[in-house]
């Protein structure tokens, strides 16, 4: 028997206010994890697009003045907001 996943079933899980605050709230969690690792303002925004519900968290360029710092502070944030 061959798995095949029902697509428009998940296109739909992934386009509810359920999955868009789980979404939000991992941002979030992400942006804080930065914040704290660099001392950075970091900020999130996500929308509703075609497919799915899609975040994004960015960081304060200004401050850093140097974009290599911030994406490492991102990446850091992305490591310590992995948890529960």
């Amino acid at each position: 028997m061959r798995f095949r996943p029902n697509m428009n079933g998940i296109r739909s899980l992934m386009r509810t206010p359920e999955a868009g605050r789980e979404v939000e709230r991992i941002a979030a969690r992400i942006a804080s994890s930065a914040e704290g690792s660099t001392g950075g303002e970091f900020r999130t925004d996500s929308a509703l697009g075609a497919r799915r519900w899609r975040a994004a968290v960015m960081g304060d360029y200004k401050r850093h003045r140097a974009a290599e710092r911030t994406r490492t502070a991102l990446l850091r944030g992305m490591d310590g907001a992995g948890g529960s």
